[in-house]
């Protein structure tokens, strides 16, 4: 199992390295999830590159944020760069730029980031469609899910095996953007799960979104077992003191097959942790002991890090392996090979010995001088030597034939291998309708739904899957009564395979009922949606922010896709608009989606695997609306979501129906999103969208106007 450690920087890299890391992965530039990080200029991601190579380390780059299409150019030279320096795989989220890198970079590998939210074998099925070789899973997904991953995946699985822990699915998460415009998913996320919160009636606050750290540090050799490819560490915003720790203990664990020590888990927690470690995920047991704070005045444990310093930074703690082979005979030039464990061979010769006049030139002599690597990463496996007897040469020559061969080794270890790089070709512009879109409507409940909203015309109905499954009979009535409108089922976000079957049973019952759409969060639904013959139409949560995720999911086959509204409207009008493009103009925009559920871990139900919540104390609150509130008194609905798991909205519903700008950008749908709202709300929003009236209440115009970092 290959272990991957974090390098945000030069130093990181080394203490990485040296500490034992098979593998690191690093960010060059602003184009990765850690824009924080200190990351590598060209010069030190080159030097970098050498460096881990020389000592048979590999290096994965992070180009795995969304883009917009002014930095596609930017993606393209810095996939180039990756390509030509020899990085060994590049980790991606954005669909479009996997489309670029493989016709830019044909020859890169290609690793899903977990930013890309695959968590099914139709996930990893779909990703190697997409030619990635490797996909690195959610941190959310139980033992027994990774198991049944790896056994059935065509494609190396990545998990994360140490560090901290989001609140919501990465790659879902646009609570940091949404309120203070700093993209968690374009590598500025600015944490605010690390806030304080309380619910309503309370005058205390506590951190309901602060996980503790992960470790899986006592589980390493079930992680083997399970078939898993690589163990990832987490924390390329950490000091290198803090990575050569980590590093160095779980390097040890797993070259010995053994679990750490009871002292090894106290360094860990020494070197950073909140309030101790969780395995809440791994284990599938989720509640409030897997949530901790980092307490204010925490210090660094100085003595552990300065030695993990020194460690890292005085000596050579990667030695290469090396066989060398010399022969001196009268009359022959001498001759010198080193070979490593890699099949490098390097071979060279010098002057041929002569006679000695007094003292000759023993083997062991020569030997010892061979022997004699310091100064370098190799340390000498075996040594041959195949000396004549009663032979002179002067030392320093057998001296200078260990440098050339050495030195020659450096060289073919480090060439970068052989690789095609292509021209980026910019898209196509391809306008969108010139007309207003038509209008959509998105329902959480069946309740919210009504002939007064039908009757003024959407283009397409979307409800969740669930909703349609339990309303069969009327579900079946209304498509019949309105057949110009389409209607469609909302996929779940997130559902694990163990969901699978009640998840098609629940497609059946929608397709029974007239259903012919499906509203699709990822690619991994793909498959899903054809096995039923429904039309896919792609959802907020694959990400597209830019032409080439658009031409993407055109020849993928999704009939429309949703702008990112981390878009400004600018952005959504200057796209391609390669297949129809929706966007949402109405609506609490969704802001977390979390495995844990948020209101059990405060009321204390206990989850029944075979039904609803059961509650302890008083009412069962799970599936009812709920909010949680922030320092400024905004309230966020928890909203329940697919799996017992919990969607945190927008503490505002986004409104632009008075903004006529949005029916100018080549849309082809506009949608309006209900969640909390009455069923008489919806009717009064959808006839105010309809007259373009102005905004009435708190209201917000979400990121369309300011964007994002």
């Amino acid at each position: 199992m290959e272990l991957l450690a974090p390098a945000g920087s030069p130093e990181a890299l080394q203490a990485a390295v040296q500490a034992g890391a098979d593998a690191v992965y690093l960010g060059f530039g602003p184009l990765n999830a850690r824009r924080n990080a200190k990351n590598f200029t060209r010069e030190q991601l080159e030097e970098g590159v050498a460096y881990c190579h020389l000592r048979g380390v590999k290096v994965y780059l992070t180009l795995n944020t969304l883009l917009f299409d002014r930095e596609l150019d930017t993606a393209a030279q810095a996939g180039a760069l990756a390509s030509d320096l020899g990085v060994d795989a590049v980790l991606v989220q954005d669909l479009g730029v996997a489309k670029l890198l493989r016709q830019t970079c044909p020859d890169l590998p290609l690793h899903a980031s977990t930013q890309m939210t695959v968590h099914s074998l139709d996930g990893i099925l779909a990703c190697a469609e997409l030619g990635i070789t490797r996909v690195v899973l959610p941190r959310e997904m139980p033992a027994e899910a990774i198991r049944a991953l790896c056994q059935a995946s065509p494609l190396e699985i990545e998990v994360f095996g140490h560090g901290a822990l989001c609140m919501c699915y990465s790659g879902q998460c646009t609570l940091s953007a949404v309120l203070g415009g700093r993209s968690g998913n374009r590598g500025l996320c600015a944490q605010p799960c690390r806030l304080a919160y309380r619910w309503p009636g309370d005058r205390q606050t506590s951190h309901p979104l602060s996980l503790k750290d992960l470790s899986l540090a006592g589980h390493l050799g079930q992680l083997e077992e399970m078939g898993v490819a690589c163990l990832k560490i987490e924390g390329r915003m950490k000091r290198p003191e803090y990575v050569a720790v980590v590093t160095a203990i779980y390097a040890a664990a797993l070259r010995e097959h053994r679990e750490p020590t009871r002292k090894e888990m106290a360094q860990l927690e020494a070197a950073f942790s909140r309030q101790g470690f969780t395995q809440g995920y791994f284990l599938d047991r989720k509640g409030p002991a897997m949530f901790g704070t980092r307490p204010e005045g925490t210090r660094d444990p100085a003595d552990l890090l300065a030695q993990a310093k020194q460690f890292y930074t005085r000596g050579e703690h990667r030695p290469v392996p090396v066989t060398l082979s010399a022969r001196g005979q009268l009359g022959e030039p001498v001759t010198l090979t080193a070979r490593d464990a890699d099949g490098h061979t390097v071979t060279a010769q010098g002057a041929a010995p002569q006679p000695a006049r007094t003292r000759p030139v023993t083997g062991e002599q020569i030997a010892a001088q061979l022997a004699k690597t310091g100064g370098t990463v190799y340390a000498v496996q075996d040594l041959q030597v195949d000396w004549g007897e009663g032979l002179s040469l002067p030392l320093s020559a057998v001296n200078a034939l260990r440098r050339e061969v050495l030195a020659g080794l450096d060289q073919a270890r480090t060439a970068p291998p052989a690789r095609e790089t292509r021209p980026f070709a910019r898209p196509k512009a391809r306008k969108g309708p010139g007309e207003p879109p038509a209008f959509t409507l998105s329902f959480r409940r069946w309740e919210q739904l009504s002939p007064a909203s039908l009757d003024q015309g959407p283009a397409l109905v979307y409800l969740p899957v669930q909703a349609w499954a339990s309303h069969e009979r009327e579900g079946a009535e209304l498509t019949r009564a309105y057949p110009d409108i389409a209607f469609g089922a909302v996929l779940p976000r997130m559902a694990f395979d163990r969901e699978g079957p009640a998840l098609r049973q629940a497609l059946e019952a929608a397709c029974r009922a007239g259903v012919t759409q499906a509203l699709l969060g990822h690619v991994g639904q793909l498959a899903l949606a054809r096995a039923f013959g429904l039309t896919p139409r792609g959802d907020f949560g694959l990400g597209f922010t830019n032409t080439l995720t658009g031409e993407e999911l055109a020849r993928l086959g999704f009939a429309s896709a949703t702008a990112s509204f981390e878009c400004r409207l600018s952005q959504i009008r200057d796209l391609g608009k390669a297949l129809p493009t929706e966007a949402i103009v109405y609506g609490r925009l969704p802001l977390m989606i979390t495995e844990n559920c948020l209101v059990q871990n405060e009321t204390g139900c206990r989850l029944d695997r075979q039904g609803p919540c059961v509650p302890e104390d008083g009412p069962c609150r799970c599936g009812q609306p709920n909010v949680l509130v922030d320092r400024t008194g905004a309230a966020f609905p928890l909203l329940p979501a697919y799996g017992h798991r919990t969607e945190i909205q927008n503490s505002k519903p986004l409104y632009l129906a008075d903004r006529p700008e949005h029916r100018r950008l080549g849309l082809a749908y506009a949608r309006l999103r209900f969640t909390t709202e009455t069923a008489e709300e919806c009717v009064s929003v959808v006839q105010n969208y309809l007259d373009a009236a102005p905004a009435a209440g708190d209201f917000t115009r979400g990121l369309y106007e300011r964007g994002v970092e």
